[in-house]
């Protein structure tokens, strides 16, 4: 029972297939790619990409070479610039042509990239690409610029010499190179032919037997040499370099493929530190703020750091360390454009009203310097001008305004009631004399009779009374009775006298501000003469339902504002007892004598007479 487990380890171990396509050899890759290697043959490649950029774009931080693997790209600290990857033959990867890509899984350059873009809000870590390889072209790597380069650390693995695997056959082969040239040497297996099942199967053992693999000869022909050390992988701030061995000839010690040698034999590289002093402490600087003044001169300030890098790490470090460069300005003037300024671009109105107090106004615009209108936001709201004021016309007289009478009359038959409005307004027309509107209030209503009645029952109703809202919806009553009307009066009736006729309503909804506009105008003035022709004048206004002056009324129902009066021709009073006492008082007239006492009561009819013409000439002129 040993010896079956035994081979079916043995067969078990042999039925794995090997990244040299070998059944049962055991061998995996390393991370260097190599088949069966131990990690040994390759270095690891690294640094920091901290040079100050200024131009907007894409700028190439470094470039991965054909073979790498174990690639990582992270930015040191989240900034808003962003990474981006494109193969030497100009295919874009990851970020390319200014448009930025969604993390997640890209390929390229025979292997697939991981990018990530962090929580912009809960990490501080920037971006990075991960890729394990290996690569199979040379691949570029760039950052966009947009703000000051916090760094950006890289490293991949890559191997010492290239791998050199030839092209192996899918079977196992007869023969295997372990050490020194794989010549012809060969280890044959036995193997029995089955005629009855047309194929090949391993010889038969002894059940007493164990197959034993037998090692393969170890040739002492090349051997391998320290020949060096790989570059440190930082200039400063501490890096690594590591032991480089070659296999080379054993006699004349020149240097083959490293193929030749046995890789199981070959020694570890060894690890040393190199290049600790740090790195000298640099001005890190951050991003002006946005400028104080949208316009005009302002002021933005940054932050500038003194910092150092040390084992791949960026530390802050005391001012004192950044003394030997200039410390950058951390405030500066800036003037993002030249503000614009208020212009009055017209005169003062006239005042709003005729009398009283009422406001006048005038254009203020913001202005920009092109001479375009912009937001008043854009200039100085304290340097404003006034563009509203009070205005004071003076104390306004009143007069009494009425409408015409209405034409229909309260009762279709017998007496009723007319109405029209009357208001008591301020006017301004100067040329009135008026003086107020005084106690005298011009009637409102008149008695009117659309002729007699006959003896019939009707319903009467009484005016309505005032709305219960100065304005917008409210209610109004009235009296409403049964009457029976004749010539000789009115008789009041019990209600259902009137229960065939149709009810009057005795409440209804109003509102006062649904009227439309009127002429309003006040009394005639006085004529400016007493005969041969005068005039007088009034005032006329269009007003609405709240008293303010409206445009709405019919300029063809406007009334009259002046009109002619006392065109009857003017007689002087001649008193009785002025008569002539001369019979030539006509040469008195001639001669100019009137203006003397004696001739006035001698010939008083004659002076009178052109005394009063001379009067009528005088006005007329």
């Amino acid at each position: 029972i040993f010896i079956f487990l035994r081979l079916i380890n043995v067969f078990h171990t042999y039925s794995i297939l090997g990244c040299d396509d070998y059944l049962g050899s055991g061998k995996v890759m390393d991370k260097c790619g190599m088949c069966g290697g131990d990690n040994t043959t390759c270095r690891l490649v690294s640094g920091v990409f901290k040079h100050s950029l200024s131009k907007i774009g894409y700028h190439k931080i470094v470039e991965i070479p054909e073979g790498a693997t174990k690639i990582n790209v992270t930015e040191m600290m989240k900034s808003r610039n962003y990474l981006a990857l494109r193969s030497r033959s100009g295919r874009s990867i990851i970020n390319g042509n200014w448009a930025i890509d969604r993390p997640g899984k890209y390929e390229g350059g025979g292997t697939m990239f991981t990018y990530r873009r962090p929580n912009e809000i809960s990490s501080t870590a920037g971006e990075s690409f991960l890729a394990e390889g290996p690569t199979n072209e040379i691949l570029d790597v760039y950052m966009i610029f947009q703000q000051p380069n916090p760094g950006v650390h890289y490293e991949y693995i890559l191997p010492f010499e290239k791998p050199l695997i030839p092209q192996q056959p899918n079977h196992r082969p007869e023969g295997n190179a372990v050490n020194g040239h794989s010549g012809n040497d060969h280890h044959n297996k036995q193997e029995n032919l089955n005629p009855g099942a047309g194929g090949r199967y391993p010889p038969r053992l002894p059940d007493n037997q164990v197959p034993v693999v037998q090692p393969p000869r170890r040739e002492r022909d090349y051997n391998w040499k320290l020949s060096g050390a790989t570059e440190c992988s930082a200039s400063c701030g501490k890096g690594f370099r590591y032991s480089v061995f070659h296999c080379v000839h054993r006699l004349n010690h020149v240097a083959v493929s490293d193929s030749l040698c046995d890789s199981n034999s070959k020694p570890s590289p060894q690890e040393e530190p190199c290049n600790l002093q740090p790195c000298p402490a640099f001005w890190d600087i951050g991003e002006w703020s946005e400028c104080s003044k949208t316009c005009g001169l302002g002021m933005q300030h940054r932050q500038v750091l003194c910092r150092q890098v040390y084992a791949n790490r960026t530390l802050n470090v005391h001012t004192s360390r950044c003394r030997h460069l200039e410390r950058p300005e951390t405030a500066s003037t800036c003037q993002l454009k030249i503000c614009s300024e208020w212009q009055i671009r017209s005169e003062w109105t006239a005042c709003s009203v005729p009398c009283g107090l009422g406001q006048r106004s005038r254009e203020v615009r913001c202005v920009s310097n092109l001479g375009d209108f912009v937001l008043d936001e854009e200039c100085n709201m304290n340097l404003r001008p006034v563009d509203i004021e009070n205005c004071d016309m003076g104390a306004c007289a009143k007069s009494w305004f009425y409408t015409e009478w209405g034409n229909r009359c309260s009762a279709e038959c017998g007496m009723g009631v007319r109405t029209r409005g009357v208001l008591c307004l301020t006017n301004h027309i100067s040329s009135l004399p008026l003086e107020g509107c005084g106690s005298e209030r011009p009637a409102d209503s008149q008695v009117c009779n659309n002729g007699p009645c006959e003896n019939r029952i009707e319903w009467f109703t009484g005016p309505w009374s005032q709305c219960s809202a100065e304005c917008g919806a409210g209610s109004q009553q009235r009296s409403v009775v049964c009457l029976m009307k004749s010539d000789e009066g009115f008789t009041v009736m019990p209600p259902y006298e009137c229960s065939s006729l149709e009810r009057p309503l005795s409440q209804q909804s109003c509102n006062l501000k649904a009227c439309g506009a009127k002429w309003y105008h006040t009394d005639w003035s006085a004529c400016s003469k007493t005969c041969e022709g005068g005039f007088r004048v009034r005032e006329v206004r269009c007003l609405s339902d709240d008293t303010l002056s409206s445009e709405s009324c019919d300029e063809q129902l406007k009334p009259t504002e002046r009109e002619d009066c006392n065109p009857e021709p003017c007689v002087p009073h001649i008193d009785e007892n002025c008569r002539d006492k001369y019979y030539n008082c006509n040469v008195v007239v001639q001669a100019r004598l009137c203006v003397y006492d004696y001739y006035k009561t001698t010939c008083c009819a004659s002076c009178s007479r052109v005394a009063h013409r001379q009067s009528i000439h005088r006005g007329r002129s």
